[in-house]
């Protein structure tokens, strides 16, 4: 450790530890604006000076180490000063040249209120400005549907730059000019294309780069905040949703280092219109091969009829990906009254059984874990467009070392190099003689990745077992770690199978069920299945999507904002979702249209309240209680997972996920999502792995 006296107070701090961030641990506000903890130091904006006594002119403490002060000749710590005259001189004149050029457009910029020049200039800057010359003035570039750019307002601090090349690794944005001629640009003036472009948004510290569709909808102080976490994928992101009234506005990140570090997709933020278009938003029934509307008495009449001359065994529930904890934990409940073990969470068929452990089916290494894994194997995924946020951190731990990467499956653009190995099951059988394979047994803590798309086959078990032998033979099962690794792309589904939402002995899968193997269906929210002629269908969702359509009775339920919800993602890591506006209509929360319903039924579910039928919940699985802490999954079930065997067939392994875009009811009903796909698939007819192929 060094010691230091910063402000008349001595503390230490590692030697690796930067200026600022020395400064900060002793209490110190140092202002920045090209200066971000997840990117590379770049030191152009010059507003962290502070003065190192000793040396005669202020130090941009963003770019100078501890490590790069010389010692005192007496030994005595360094002093160092953030409030002395020099300092305060200093930033005012920084503050004054970056305003020389800005167009001081406040009450009409999207940034106003959460601006950091904004709150800089009023702390750091003077009050008169000598500066009477024109102002210079930069074209507007167009960089696609999400991001809004007004480069006038631009400061060069150049984190948009830094961001998509190192973080989202699209090197799209990149700058042009020198000196008062530099602009900040697309290289063609084209579309971004990453997954993670509107995270620019955030970290641009001026109103250079706003949301587009949020343009000049409301200002920050007008908006209710509330923390939630995200549904998109089953990484749980941490999110912030703001609304005004009973409207959700917009979804921003919030700091979660063991999930998202500080970043979200672009369909985790701009969603937001699905979840006002296409809703249902009152009870419908068929009659004569037409829907109408009606009441809630009038549907659960319907269902009730139905069911009386219905036996229980016919009775079946196929659950969606977007239900929570407690509406799942509620419809098995009633499943089990009513008599019936055809209930299933997994609508793409995976071969997940929670008989065979949770390790069989978590991200066992864990999301933050990638970064201390040596070596990656990916086995028929994509997580560039499966979980974007999870891709980057791949990336993260890809930039900072040594990191061989094998892909058994899709070619596609990972953002970070890699050795392709095959398409199919054989070269994963065979993965011991490829040259890869002296990589995995070299390295100590190596990761096997496994999409949710490969087990989502006929031969789903038999890969799951090849994938765990080799994780097994490979030695990704040590004391300490766990490198057999499922990247699951539905928010339910880990929160499904340790509700045990699969079908019991005699029970029917999903298949089955949608093939017309019962005769009274409930769909919760499931949006994803062909349900064949036959079946009277029971639709309890949000949207009016394929379950919507094929539904017989639709009973409207509440989106995710709209709920406080549990949630479990890809690690095991149990999330709470918070309710932040109420749904529209004559919606309810899916949880007490099944008690309401079971009641019709003349099985009555025994909660009257959310905290009720948690405590039920928590009683049966008290891991749940755990909320932001993963319950450890036992590695011996990998062991036996590797033991299961089975024949895989030849057909090329494949991600489970064909559009980013699209992958959901809410997503589909969203036209900024839509314009986002149609990009995406322009851009990938022009790709150089799609022109390969």
């Amino acid at each position: 450790m060094a010691k230091l006296i910063i402000d008349g107070k001595e503390v230490d701090v590692p030697p690796e530890y930067t200026l600022l961030q020395a400064c900060e641990a002793a209490g110190a506000e140092i202002p920045r604006f090209c200066f971000h903890e997840q990117l590379s130091i770049a030191g152009n904006c010059r507003m962290c000076l502070i003065e190192v006594v000793g040396i005669p002119k202020p130090q941009a403490s963003c770019a100078m180490g501890v490590k790069d002060l010389m010692p005192n000749k007496d030994g005595s710590p360094k002093v160092l000063s953030t409030k002395s005259p020099m300092v305060k001189k200093a930033r005012e004149g920084v503050m004054e040249f970056l305003l020389v050029n800005h167009p001081l457009d406040c009450p009409i910029c999207d940034q106003g209120g959460e601006c950091d020049l904004q709150d800089q200039a009023m702390a750091y800057g003077s009050d008169a400005s000598r500066y009477a010359e024109n102002k210079r003035a930069v074209e507007d570039k167009y960089i696609g549907p999400l991001v809004k750019t007004i480069m006038t307002r631009c400061i060069h601090c150049t984190r948009c730059i830094r961001f998509s090349t190192e973080v989202a690794g699209v090197p799209e944005l990149g700058a042009i000019g020198r000196g008062e001629d530099m602009e900040i640009t697309t290289y063609l003036e084209h579309a971004m294309t990453s997954e993670l472009q509107s995270n620019v948004v955030d970290l641009c510290p001026v109103g250079a780069l706003t949301s587009k569709p949020y343009a000049f909808a409301a200002r920050p102080w007008e908006l209710n905040k509330t923390q939630s976490v995200d549904v998109m994928d089953a990484l749980g992101s941490a999110i912030r949703i703001d609304t005004r009234g009973r409207e959700v506005m917009r979804i921003l990140p919030r700091n979660n280092d063991d999930v998202n570090e500080e970043w979200i997709s672009d369909k985790t933020r701009h969603v937001v219109d699905g979840l006002r278009t296409q809703r249902l938003d009152q009870p419908y029934l068929r009659e004569n091969g037409r829907l109408r509307s009606a009441s809630w008495k009038e549907a659960f009449a319907a269902i009730a009829g139905k069911l009386k001359s219905t036996s229980g065994k016919k009775v079946g529930a196929i659950v969606g990906d977007l239900a929570g904890a407690e509406e799942m934990y509620a419809l098995k409940d009633l499943m089990t009254r009513l008599g019936s073990a055809n209930i299933d969470a997994r609508q793409d068929g995976a071969a997940f059984d929670p008989k065979r452990g949770r390790a069989s089916y978590l991200f066992n290494a864990t999301i933050a874990g990638i970064e201390h894994a040596d070596a990656l194997l990916i086995v028929g995924s994509n997580p560039r467009r499966e979980a974007p946020v999870l891709n980057a951190r791949i990336r993260k731990r890809w930039r900072a070392g040594p990191f061989p990467i094998g892909v058994i499956g899709d070619k596609a653009d990972l953002t970070y190099s890699y050795d392709y190995l095959g398409a199919g099951a054989d070269t994963l059988a065979g993965l011991a003689q490829t040259k890869f394979a002296e990589a995995l047994k070299a390295a100590k803590n190596p990761l096997i990745l496994v999409g949710a798309g490969a087990l989502a086959r006929k031969d789903g078990a038999a890969i799951a077992s090849l994938a765990a032998r080799a994780a097994v033979e490979f030695g990704a099962i040590t004391d300490g770690w766990n490198g057999f690794s499922v990247l699951h792309t539905a928010a339910s589904r880990v929160g499904a199978l340790d509700l045990g939402l699969t079908p019991s002995a005699g029970g029917l899968d999903v298949a089955q069920m949608a093939a017309g193997g019962v005769e009274l269906l409930f769909l919760l929210g499931a949006d994803e299945v062909e349900v064949a002629p036959g079946p009277f269908v029971v639709y309890i969702g949000t949207h009016g999507d394929r379950g919507a359509h094929r539904a017989d009775v639709i009973l409207p339920g509440a989106a995710y904002p709209e709920k406080s919800a549990i949630y479990v993602n890809t690690e095991g890591r149990v999330q709470m979702a918070s309710r932040a506006a109420f749904p529209p209509g004559d919606a309810r929360e899916d949880w007490a249209i099944l008690r309401a319903l079971s009641d019709a039924l003349g099985h009555t579910l025994p909660y009257d309240s959310l905290s009720a039928l948690r405590q039920a919940l928590f009683a049966a699985h008290p891991h749940m209680m755990h909320i932001d802490q993963i319950a450890p999954a036992d590695a011996a079930d990998i062991g036996k997972l590797a033991k299961l065997g089975g024949t895989p067939d030849k057909a090329q392994l494949a991600s489970s996920v064909a559009d980013f875009y699209f992958t959901n009811p809410i997503a589909r009903a969203s036209a900024i999502m839509a314009e986002c796909s149609a990009l995406a698939n322009a851009a990938a007819k022009h790709s150089p792995l799609t022109a390969a192929e």
